[in-house]
């Protein structure tokens, strides 16, 4: 298997100085948020290390954890969304940045979307925490939408 390891010059490893001008009065309760969801899969309880990849307060936030696999099918990196959209994982084995960790959530949560708006089956998409119907599916495409034109940019290399 050819992993890309992460760029780790584009990610602060945690925890952050108490005066970092990237923090914002979110930030604990979204790592937090980001820690719970990762632990939940018993492949995920083990954490090494912690990263900070980006957050637009109370938006989105990006972290990208180092763990202990306690499979050979689990990446040791592993990239946690969370904030105000559903929380998901992308795993780090072919993810470098914050940007491409984004970019794939975005892409991935528009397969949900799309499916949700025609009433097919979402079992083999991301897992999102809502039920699959048409009202969920624009709140979420809105979002969706707003990061593709807003936030996305501002990660660009």
């Amino acid at each position: 298997m050819n992993a890309i390891a992460p760029d780790l010059g584009k990610v602060s490893r945690l925890p952050l100085a108490a005066d970092d001008p990237d923090a914002d009065d979110n930030f604990d309760a979204a790592l937090g948020e980001a820690r719970e969801y990762i632990k939940f899969f018993e492949w995920g309880k083990n954490i090494k290390t912690e990263y900070f990849g980006y957050g637009a307060e109370g938006i989105v936030y990006i972290f990208l954890f180092e763990i202990l696999p306690g499979r050979s099918d689990v990446p040791a990196w592993i990239w946690v969304i969370v904030g105000d959209v559903p929380p998901a994982y992308m795993p780090g084995d072919d993810v470098r940045t914050s940007y491409e960790a984004l970019d794939g959530y975005i892409g991935a949560m528009e397969e949900w979307v799309e499916a949700a708006r025609k009433g097919k089956s979402i079992a083999k998409l991301i897992p999102v925490n809502v039920p699959a119907n048409p009202a969920n599916a624009e709140m979420l495409g809105r979002r969706l939408k707003f990061l593709d034109e807003k936030v996305l940019p501002l990660l660009q290399e």
